[in-house]
């Protein structure tokens, strides 16, 4: 009885994955029809990246008189070269549409790569204004969204809230904008990524555990920066997947 029960488990787990790649390729086939409608320059840019790659490895060869063995590896570079500019032009494109909207921020750090430990709007205003904190190697980063000379004295106020129960941990703020001393949003992960690692990832694990008693003061903010957030957000992860 038991190995019936394992191939028809197995069957069914078959069943799913081909069904999850179907819904995979879909996304990106949508995504890819939404990019075109909106960039003209994504075809040529990716068919000149192809083509490029392609070229290169093939000339490679050759010099050394391998250049149809070379071949079919330059091709397969180049249709990688090719997603990576679609998947970075879709990325463009979705943080052009979200900056500046309410939100936007929050959005932007629940697609943080890597160990960050991110609790969106633990201050905020009634304007939409907010404070998001995230916990990560370089220590405690508050990301601040909304108008500047608000959003200033609520970064004031959540800085000496939680120092009280941080210690020595470095406290990093910003604020999202395109102002001078702001950080743009589409920059907002790269200048993340870019800061010291001053603590380690189980200095971490305590300091979740000691924020996580202080009682929250954000107020609810949008779940996207957009209407269809929510689906931009799905399909720009499943590029980042493939």
């Amino acid at each position: 009885m038991a190995p019936k029960l394992d191939k028809a488990a197995a069957k069914e787990a078959a069943k799913q994955r081909r069904q999850a790649s179907r819904e995979r390729r879909k996304q990106i086939f949508e995504a890819f029809k939404m990019q075109r409608r909106e960039d003209r320059g994504l075809i040529p840019w990716m068919v000149g990246a192809l083509l490029v790659v392609a070229g290169a490895i093939f000339g490679l060869g050759f010099i050394w008189g391998l250049q149809w063995v070379f071949l079919p590896v330059g091709i397969a570079f180049g249709l990688l070269a090719a997603v990576v500019i679609f998947g970075r032009r879709v990325q463009r494109n979705v943080y052009r549409k979200a900056d500046g909207q309410p939100g936007a921020a929050g959005w932007a750090l629940e697609n943080l790569r890597g160990r960050w430990r991110v609790t969106n709007a633990v201050a905020g205003t009634a304007h939409l204004d907010a404070v998001h904190r995230v916990i990560g190697r370089p220590g405690i980063i508050l990301v601040g969204e909304g108008a500047p000379h608000r959003v200033r004295s609520l970064l004031g106020q959540e800085k000496k809230r939680i120092a009280r129960v941080v210690g020595d941990t470095p406290i990093y703020d910003l604020i999202v904008g395109n102002d001078e001393k702001q950080v743009p949003l589409s920059k907002l992960q790269t200048h993340l990524a870019k800061l010291p690692r001053n603590i380690t990832v189980a200095q971490m694990d305590v300091l979740e555990t000691r924020l996580a008693a202080l009682a929250s003061k954000g107020v609810p903010l949008p779940k996207g920066p957009m209407p269809q957030g929510s689906k931009m957000r799905s399909m720009q992860r499943t590029v980042r997947r493939r």
